[in-house]
């Protein structure tokens, strides 16, 4: 293979270039049409405008409430916590080793799976469930 056999993995299509012309197919109005709001310069209506008509997110009911004072865990499972390789975990080190995304307002252990080492681990809450079975193969479950 040489330089000049290289070729794009996608083809490249060149852009539309509107009104320029009968011979481009997109000559004279450009592709808009005659008249009305959205062939002016600046036409159109806003996302959601249904024409005058009540549009729908004022038609539906509102339902419910969202609470600012809610607290947002990262659910962390003890199938999870086998991954990890070291033997103190918090939410920074699980952060590090890729186990988990984001630590948002902290994380929360969950007893799903079976954990098969040691272990200390510090979290924001854990399960009752969860703080047993790390109990129960000698390791530290701690609130903080």
């Amino acid at each position: 293979m040489k330089i000049d056999e290289l070729k794009p993995s996608v083809k490249k299509t060149e852009r539309t270039r509107r009104g320029r012309g009968i011979g481009s197919g997109l000559g004279k109005t450009s592709g808009k049409g005659h008249k009305g709001q959205k062939a002016r310069s600046g036409g159109g209506v806003r996302r959601g405008f249904e024409g005058g008509q009540t549009p729908l997110y004022r038609r539906l009911p509102k339902r419910g409430f969202t609470n600012i004072h809610a607290k947002d865990y990262t659910e962390v499972t003890l199938t999870m916590l086998n991954k990890s390789k070291s033997t103190d975990v918090t939410a920074e080190t699980l952060l590090e080793e890729g186990i988990i995304g984001k630590i948002n307002d902290g994380i929360v252990v969950l007893a799903t799976g079976n954990l098969e080492k040691k272990l200390n681990v510090k979290a924001k809450r854990f399960t009752a469930s969860a703080k047993e079975k790390i109990e129960a193969l000698g390791g530290k479950a701690e609130v903080i």
